[in-house]
């Protein structure tokens, strides 16, 4: 169901199942999938697309151009996936020519009310970003990730697969996954235990991941007590997804508990 006096452009693809209230705006390159619920007053534009099931609350703004002086009107793209809510105010641009021209959304996410997502963004499935939290541009967010209200998040920064950012956190450095970041200037507080125990991880996993946190942290040199791990610590698949992370090449340095 379409309401008559929304603006749709001719040449947007919209699926016959989904539902977009009055005032609603949508751009000539714009496709809309399946069950798709757009309440009233959203804005989308530009190369974007929505996945299936997703639902967009008002005075949401999806696809305009990039806030960086340096996009001069490339053709660029914004896709999102399954079953996403993205809730009232929320923006979300695309990518930039210089920076991959592509800012992705996973499935089952949820964006709170004005919340940002800047210019060639990755964010993975199962994501939660709370209210008023601004990520920069080139900002890469692993799945299940959990940002409380009011933090921000500057530029390239990763932050890794089930860690939990605490409200009202700046975060300036990376945060490894199954961390625990807060802080005006974030630093680490430790793992995330009670989330990997609910994800039903296996339980002499999770206590290996707490001896090796230990181990890892000890000092400032990073690598070498990463290199001082035994073989039994490295073939634990979350201290090896913890590892992987902080070796991996990076714009940002990782966040400690010295940070």
């Amino acid at each position: 169901m379409i309401y008559k006096n929304s603006v749709i452009h001719e040449e947007a693809k919209i699926s016959a199942t989904a539902e977009i209230g009055p005032y609603v705006v949508i751009g000539p390159k714009v496709e809309i999938g399946n069950n798709v619920k757009i309440h009233s007053h959203v804005n989308i534009s530009g190369n974007t697309k929505i996945g299936d099931g997703t639902i967009i609350y008002p005075f949401a703004s999806l696809g305009n151009d990039p806030q960086d002086l340096k996009y001069n009107g490339e053709d660029t793209k914004l896709e999102i996936g399954q079953n996403n809510k993205i809730r009232e105010y929320v923006t979300i641009n695309p990518g930039t020519k210089g920076g991959g021209g592509l800012t992705k959304i996973g499935d089952n996410c949820l964006f709170m009310i004005s919340s940002h997502v800047a210019h060639d963004c990755k964010v993975g499935n199962n994501v939660i970003i709370a209210n008023n939290v601004p990520l920069g541009g080139h900002v890469n967010i692993e799945d299940n990730v959990v940002i409380g209200g009011n933090s921000a998040v500057q530029q390239f920064t990763r932050i890794g697969k089930m860690a939990m950012i605490g409200g009202m956190t700046g975060v300036l450095h990376d945060v490894i996954p199954y961390g625990l970041s807060t802080g005006n200037r974030n630093s680490l507080q430790g793992l995330n235990l009670i989330g990997l125990r609910r994800a039903k991880f296996n339980n002499k996993d999770i206590l290996g991941l707490s001896d090796a946190y230990k181990e890892i942290f000890a000092t400032q040199n990073l690598t070498e007590n990463i290199n001082k791990l035994n073989g039994s610590f490295k073939n634990n698949p979350l201290v090896k997804n913890v590892i992987d992370f902080i070796v991996k090449d990076k714009k940002r340095s990782i966040c400690t508990p010295f940070s």
